[in-house]
């Protein structure tokens, strides 16, 4: 297994380029900046710590001075004034006198007897019930042999607040510039993304602008090309098959007329049937082809409830019951004539093939729209969902029984869903029948 696809399995692993370069980049670049704080606080600390010890040895070698040359009976009153933040001075002899080992103590211990000079034992010794191991105690005796002890407390080494408020300002900072760099490297990426969404919808949707770095230039350009070569494919399709209807309806109509004198009735019947599918087919293949990327008709505001309800009675006036359930109450930005085409074409097809025929309604989500035509018929193969949605495809079952259709009707109402941005989808029900779902945005 990859690093990236281990990567992928992780739960907080973003799934989108923009947020996993964002991760990377940022966590790169505040871990390379906390570990550059790190070093120079501890650079900082070191360097203190050496001139604090430095500092510490002058200074009580100045203060041990001051005890030599004051009488022992008002040593305790200097006390007082010789303290330091960070170490405090004990006069007599100490409770507990165990040694300590400690590099820095003992290397304090011998600062501090380089500077007093001759004549004085300084040792390091642990503090009496110190949990602290940087905390201890530097002991020695006055020339007089009175015992003195220097207690040494660790300076506090934690960061000001102010620190921490900068370190949080220069990630917050360190966020916001990777987020704009991510965003300019990626933004191409997500607009290509969103032309080939168009494509399939629109093919008169607006060019990429040919502009930005090279490489984003040159890719903007081959979609760009790509787009007008299949515009230009499907509309040399559409005129082709417009042609070919042209040029057939000259001899259909030729044989419809010849078909009329013939004195063979059945015969007669027969061939105007071949003929009047002759033309149904040539309709629907003109139909297809101007289905497929077509985006011809402009969107508005559609009452799709009334839509419905309008349909339902059409179908009730010629004698099929088809019901409705669920409401609709917002208004859908949409082509409604290529909304009513699909809807007729999904009817048609239940009707014919399912008897019982309603109508469910229904939302997905906060910005689309379900429809879902369902039957009680034979259904069809689970392994044939799909290819039923494919022009010219027909079923060997009962489906493709009593019917002279060219097997166009949903292949037309998957392209007009295709290009009013939306989706059909095909499912067998419980207890028998199909269900055709239509999901379309509310906004086109």
């Amino acid at each position: 297994m990859t690093v990236a696809e281990k990567l992928s399995g992780l739960r907080l692993w973003p799934r989108s380029l923009f947020g996993r370069i964002a991760l990377i980049l940022f966590g790169g670049l505040a871990a390379a900046h906390v570990l550059s704080l790190g070093l120079l606080l501890y650079d900082r600390a070191q360097t203190v710590s050496s001139m604090m010890i430095a500092y510490l040895a002058k200074d009580v070698a100045s203060s041990i001075a001051i005890l030599e040359r004051v009488p022992a009976e008002e040593r305790a009153q200097w006390l007082g004034k010789i303290d330091r933040r960070n170490y405090h001075y004990r006069l007599g002899a100490a409770v507990d006198d165990k040694p300590l080992q400690s590099a820095t103590a003992q290397s304090i211990a011998a600062m501090i007897g380089r500077e007093l000079g001759p004549g004085y034992t300084v040792r390091a010794a642990a503090t009496p019930g110190g949990a602290d191991p940087l905390r201890f105690d530097v002991r020695l005796a006055l020339r007089d042999g009175t015992p003195l002890t220097l207690e040494l407390i660790p300076p506090d080494t934690g960061l000001s607040g102010w620190v921490l408020a900068a370190l949080a300002f220069q990630l917050a900072v360190l966020a916001l510039f990777t987020a704009l760099a991510v965003r300019v490297a990626t933004q191409p990426l997500a607009q290509l993304a969103d032309a080939a969404d168009r494509l399939g919808a629109d093919l008169r949707a607006p060019h990429l602008p040919e502009t930005g770095p090279r490489e984003v230039a040159r890719a903007s350009t081959a979609f760009n090309v790509m787009q007008q070569r299949i515009a230009e494919h499907l509309a040399e399709r559409t005129g082709i098959l417009a042609a070919i209807s042209h040029d057939l309806q000259s001899p259909i109509t030729r044989m419809r007329l010849r078909t009329d004198l013939l004195d063979d009735a059945e015969l007669k019947r027969k061939l105007q049937g071949d003929l009047a599918a002759m033309q149904t087919l040539i309709e629907q293949g003109i139909d297809l082809a101007r289905s497929a990327g077509s985006r011809s008709e402009p969107f508005v505001a559609t009452d799709v409830q009334a839509l419905l309800e309008s349909l339902v009675y059409d179908y009730a006036d010629s004698g099929q019951r088809v019901d409705l359930a669920g409401r609709i109450d917002h208004p859908v930005t949409t082509a409604p004539q290529a909304l009513r085409r699909i809807l007729t074409n999904l009817v048609d097809n239940a009707l014919k093939f399912g008897g019982e025929v309603d109508i469910a309604t229904g939302k997905a989500g906060a910005d689309r729209i379900v429809i879902a035509v369902r039957d009680r018929g034979p259904g069809i193969p689970e392994a044939q969902l799909g290819s039923v949605l494919a022009p010219f495809y027909r079923l060997e079952g009962s489906r493709n029984r009593k019917t002279g259709g060219a097997g166009l009707g949903l292949a037309i109402a998957s392209e007009l869903a295709k290009a009013l941005g939306g989706e059909l989808v095909l499912s067998n029900r419980t207890g028998g029948g199909l269900t055709a779902q239509l999901t379309l945005p509310m906004r086109g």
